[in-house]
């Protein structure tokens, strides 16, 4: 099974495929300000056995600064505490270029987020 998640603004999407990138179980829902609460939750019920795991994709953006954050950070986790491949994929046909990454043996081991600008940040003041 191959974990995918979007989580770049509402709706949040997380879903399981089969190997042959068929949707087997989905989820999407408006996780507003509780994405880094509830996330990982979410995906345990999704997923249920861990070791069915074989590879995760993760849109990595463009997208909302804070959503990427939590979503790729718990997609980078999960594949390196799991031992299994992640691929980061972005534009209209994500799922299915993440999906193709993954089956060509592709591994970005690290997925890095792609905001599209600048975060916009808070300077510190002295």
């Amino acid at each position: 099974m191959i974990l995918v998640l979007k989580t770049d603004q509402d709706p949040t999407e997380i879903c399981l495929l089969d190997n042959n990138g068929e949707v087997v179980a989905e989820k999407k829902w408006n996780a507003e300000r509780t994405l880094a609460k509830n996330l990982l939750g979410e995906i345990e019920k999704l997923v249920g056995d861990w070791t069915n795991l074989t590879g995760i994709v993760v849109f990595q953006g463009p997208g909302g600064f804070t959503g990427l954050r939590i979503g790729i950070a718990t997609a980078n986790a999960l594949a390196y505490s799991l031992n299994i491949p992640i691929v980061g994929a972005d534009g209209k046909n994500w799922r299915t270029d993440g999906s193709e990454k993954l089956k060509n043996g592709q591994n970005d081991r690290i997925v890095l987020p792609e905001y599209g600008a600048s975060p916009h940040i808070t300077v510190p003041k002295k």
